[in-house]
């Protein structure tokens, strides 16, 4: 992997590109690692109801958005970002509830 260069220090698009694929490649990797912790909240809930509990959306999404207002980053496009992630965890939770809810019967 290349070094990083701060915004300021890029020089060229193609710097600039090349930092963002680097970015994109840690994100990828971060998803992915988020994913095995998803995969087992999924395989511990019992009821595909469980799968959307709106409490601990709010929660997450208040945490987001007061994390991303102290990163200077937008609040609407981090809540956005996160919800799409959680509606997609949400069902993908229920397919592996409702397969292993299958497999007991």
């Amino acid at each position: 992997m290349s070094a990083q260069k701060l915004p300021k220090d890029c020089q060229t698009k193609q710097d600039v590109r090349a930092e963002i694929d680097r970015l994109d490649r840690g994100l990828i990797q971060l998803f992915a690692e988020r994913h095995t912790y998803v995969t087992r909240m999924a395989e511990i809930k019992t009821d595909a109801q469980e799968a959307h509990d709106p409490a601990r959306i709010d929660a997450v999404i208040a945490k987001v958005r007061a994390r991303a207002k102290d990163l200077l980053l937008d609040e609407d496009q981090a809540e956005l970002l996160w919800r799409t992630l959680i509606d997609w965890n949400i069902n993908y939770e229920k397919g592996i509830i409702a397969a292993h809810s299958k497999i007991e019967e």
